[in-house]
C-alpha cells in the first residue's frame, strides 16, 4: 500500500518526538492513502510554519495489519467507539487520565475527523446528540482515511519511496 504524508519539508528520518499531540488518534506520524489529502495538508503546513509544501511517499505492507505482529487499532467506519477514541485523544489535556487503551497501539487507522465534523463532535461530547444521531449525520459527510504510526517498531515497516513538491 502507498501512503502519503503532507509536510513542509523532505522527511529524511521520522522523529516521533516531533509529532504533535492531541490529534485524532493521539501523538503519532500520520499518513493517508489519498494523495490529494496529503497535498492539501502539505500546503496548509507550509502556510502555517513556512517551508515548501512537500509530499513524502511511503510503502507499507498492509498484510502486517492482519498478522498480529503489531498492536493495531482499526476503525473501518465511523462508530461510537471511534468518535469517543478521537474525542478522548483530542481533549487529552482536559482529562485527568487518558484510558490505557488509547495510547497502547503501534498503529491506529480509520476515518479522519476533519474540521467539518467539529460541531457534531462537540455536540456528541457535550451529550447534546446521541451516538445514533452522530453516526446518522456522518453518513452525509465525505470522510477520508488516516494511518497513525506511534512506535519505532511500527515505523520499521514503513519504507520511504519518494517525495515531490506540491
Amino acid at each position: 500500500m502507498i501512503l502519503f504524508h503532507g509536510s513542509n519539508t523532505d522527511i529524511l528520518r521520522i522523529d516521533l518526538s516531533k509529532c504533535k499531540p492531541y490529534k485524532d488518534f493521539g501523538k503519532g506520524f500520520y499518513l493517508t492513502t489519498i494523495r490529494d489529502q496529503a497535498e492539501r495538508m502539505a500546503v496548509r503546513v507550509a502556510r502555517m510554519f513556512g517551508g515548501i509544501p512537500m509530499v513524502n511517499v511511503y510503502e507499507f505492507d498492509n498484510s502486517i495489519m492482519s498478522k498480529h505482529i503489531l498492536n493495531i487499532k482499526f476503525f473501518p467506519n465511523p462508530t461510537p467507539d471511534w468518535a469517543e477514541f478521537v474525542i478522548t485523544n483530542r481533549n487529552y489535556e482536559r482529562l485527568s487520565s487518558i484510558p490505557k487503551d488509547n495510547n497502547c497501539y503501534d498503529i491506529v487507522s480509520g476515518p479522519v475527523a476533519n474540521d467539518d465534523l467539529a460541531l457534531l463532535f462537540r455536540q456528541f461530547s457535550d451529550g447534546l446528540i446521541s451516538s445514533v444521531t452522530l453516526l446518522e449525520a456522518l453518513k452525509y459527510k465525505k470522510l477520508t482515511d488516516q494511518y497513525s504510526f506511534h512506535t519505532e517498531r511500527a515505523l520499521s515497516y514503513l519504507k520511504k519511496t519518494g517525495k515531490y513538491n506540491v
